[in-house]
């Protein structure tokens, strides 16, 4: 139902846009008009640009406290779509953008998709959310906070000529004190 809006809403929005900046215009002039929407972008430049990096740093903050950030990264979506409506030209879409930088606004959208998403850490995968519910994601894990590093789990891979089957003197494992060679005796 809501893509069938795309199409209505790509032909929709530029008409409202150029009815906007024809009213506008013929209000004020077309200088002031052209200058509110330099003023707007810049504007929205500026905002994107600290409310961008505060988001960031709350991000950061709750992966640390072991929390899954998921109203901050939608609060993320919201700002840059918020700085890339007040970059597009129209004082339509500057209003929506200006909106979507009041953090109330941003809550009442997150309320909105908060129970149709699902944030999983990356490289986790399914195992996250099975470490969300308390269990281990392998056997022998301890439990780790969101974002802890995982226990490392060395993995050597050698190509056909990096293995071989014959003994080397240089191997540590290698005895070659009673001049046969051999294993180690233990």
């Amino acid at each position: 139902m809501a893509f069938s809006l795309v199409p209505f809403m790509l032909l929709a929005m530029p008409i409202a846009e150029i009815s906007v900046f024809i009213l506008v215009g013929s209000q004020i002039g077309l200088l002031p008009t052209l200058g509110l929407i330099l003023v707007t972008a810049i504007i929205g430049s500026v905002l994107l640009r600290v409310q961008g990096f505060g988001i960031v740093r709350r991000i950061s903050e709750e992966a640390r406290a072991g929390r899954v950030p998921g109203r901050e990264l939608i609060h993320g979506v919201m700002i840059v779509v918020a700085g890339v409506l007040l970059l597009t030209p129209g004082f339509i879409s500057d209003t929506i953008g200006f909106l979507l930088f009041v953090p109330a606004v941003r809550d009442f959208g997150w309320r909105l998709v908060k129970d149709r998403i699902v944030v999983v850490g990356a490289g986790l995968g399914a195992g996250m959310a099975a470490g969300m519910r308390g269990q281990a994601r392998h056997p022998g894990d301890e439990q780790r906070p969101y974002g802890a590093q995982p226990r490392s789990r060395t993995v050597i891979d050698l190509d056909e000529d990096d293995f071989s089957r014959e003994p080397s003197p240089d191997s540590p494992w290698w005895d070659d004190q009673d001049g046969r060679g051999g294993p180690k005796s233990h």
